[in-house]
């Protein structure tokens, strides 16, 4: 694990599983163990920790080089929701148990709860109007009553089903095979889309990102979609076929388009998304809370806990489910 990551869990580690020796990365990916300096090739690490710290201006080439070379490594949790890079099917093509990580589903849900209140109700309008003295009101949108099309219920997708529903909305779910306790109203499959989408105000994509999934809003997606609803990405940019959206973004559908994530990262300077005056962007940082660390640290302990007395982590991926990420995958 990153050492950095090590100093703030290291009394909670030593105390709760005190079995583990921490096989620590410094930030120039030099290896410690036991406070000894150690080569990659003497190293043997039985788990890995892929976390925020990590890939926020850590040594992650060599951690991710590390963990694809070794042939001791047993599992790797990851502090990410989704898997679609393929080092994570290297990874699991390697025999490594993979788990994902829920922590940022409650941040991600506030963020899609804040980006439709943000539309619905006047607040610049009205920052305004205060500014300028004018007593003069101003009418709003509920989100009560008003019928959301979440794609993808998974952590985070039911994250924003239940947030949405607690504020009076109809929430239809899609899933490719329904589990039966999703936190929706109603739940279709993708082949149902078409018929769906033209009763939506708020459209919100969850789904993971694979080769089913890419480009799934095209041009015949949004001429479906209602004029004035909103459409949401939260889950990865491949998603979005964006010159089908800017087209009919010039044709008033949707109204907004709220975007976290894009084909290309960082968004090129020169993508016409950053000026369009019903496109809000943000850079890839729904699930950036006070909160996401702290839950990403919660999780890592308790499947350590597991891990180190004999049993399955939480949240580990399917084998298979990760492989079909691959593009050129079915």
């Amino acid at each position: 694990m990153y050492d950095r990551s090590f100093a703030r869990l290291r009394e909670v580690i030593e105390r709760q599983v005190p079995a583990v020796e921490p096989l620590l990365m410094a930030e120039d990916g030099s290896l410690t163990l036991a406070g000894r300096a150690i080569t990659a090739v003497d190293a043997a690490p039985a788990a890995a920790w892929a976390n925020s710290d990590l890939y926020d201006g850590g040594p992650v080439r060599e951690f991710m080089i590390l963990c694809l070379k070794s042939r001791s490594l047993r599992w790797l949790q990851s502090s990410a929701a989704g898997f679609d890079h393929p080092v994570f099917a290297s990874l699991v093509g390697n025999g490594i148990a993979l788990s994902t990580s829920n922590a940022s589903a409650i941040a991600i849900a506030e963020y899609v709860l804040a980006a439709v209140l943000a539309e619905y109700q006047p607040l610049e309008r009205r920052r305004e109007l205060q500014r300028n003295r004018r007593w003069q009101r101003v009418r709003s949108r509920e989100v009560a009553g008003t019928t959301w099309l979440v794609v993808g219920v998974g952590n985070i997708g039911s994250e924003v089903a239940t947030r949405a529903r607690a504020f009076g909305a109809t929430v239809i779910g899609v899933r490719r095979n329904a589990h039966g306790d999703e936190p929706v109203d109603r739940m279709i499959t993708p082949a149902a889309l078409g018929d769906t989408l033209p009763a939506c105000d708020v459209v919100v994509l969850c789904a993971p990102a694979n080769p089913e999934s890419e480009h799934l809003v095209d041009a015949e997606f949004l001429a479906r979609m209602k004029p004035a609803s909103l459409l949401i990405n939260i889950s990865r940019g491949t998603l979005i076929d964006e010159a089908a959206l800017l087209a009919s973004l010039e044709r008033g559908v949707p109204g907004y388009a709220v975007l976290d994530v894009f084909a290309t990262e960082p968004l090129p300077e020169t993508s016409p998304l950053w000026s369009h005056p019903r496109v809000r962007v943000s850079a890839h940082d729904a699930a950036g809370s006070d909160g996401f660390a702290r839950r990403s640290d919660a999780l890592f302990l308790s499947n350590l806990q597991r891990f180190a007395a004999g049993e399955a982590p939480l949240h580990l991926a399917d084998p298979a489910v990760v492989k079909r990420s691959l593009p050129g995958q079915r």
